[in-house]
């Protein structure tokens, strides 16, 4: 089976329980693992969480549970985290100068990052699936319909 990069929007639905859930665990349980994630990944896993926390939706006891959840699942080796290169900041800008996608930039960057690895992007943002084709970055978008 070739290599997935979850992006966070694929990631989030893992840890919480969302319309897209179902899907995402299904899909994760058919792979052999590590599934790859990027630094940015973790960042932004934590940047959710504590939005999460900020607005209510979570309290800290929750919050505290999908962090220690999450760094757990990268220690069992599910998670393989992947740092960004000058490469991919500067595959992303070129993309991103390039106007012909709607992409943001650090959505610019997972692909980035997901192209160098060369790895399938799995993602739940259907502007960052339909960028990826466009870039040429085989993708798979789950959606909740």
């Amino acid at each position: 089976m070739s290599k997935i990069y979850f992006d966070t929007s694929a990631l989030l639905p893992y840890y919480r329980e969302e319309p897209i859930s179902r899907k995402v665990q299904t899909l994760l349980s058919t792979q052999n693992p590590p599934v790859l994630i990027s630094d940015l990944t973790r960042v932004e896993m934590a940047s959710a969480i504590a939005r999460w926390v900020r607005m209510s939706e979570i309290d800290e006891a929750q919050a505290s549970l999908i962090e220690e959840t999450f760094h757990e699942d990268i220690k069992a080796g599910l998670f393989l985290s992947q740092p960004l290169t000058a490469g991919n900041y500067q595959q992303a800008l070129k993309w991103l100068c390039a106007r012909k996608t709607a992409l943001r930039s650090l959505d610019a960057l997972h692909i980035a990052c997901c192209q160098h690895l060369g790895a399938k992007l799995i993602t739940c943002d259907g502007i960052m699936h339909q960028a990826a084709g466009i870039l040429g970055v085989e993708s798979v978008w789950l959606s909740a319909t």
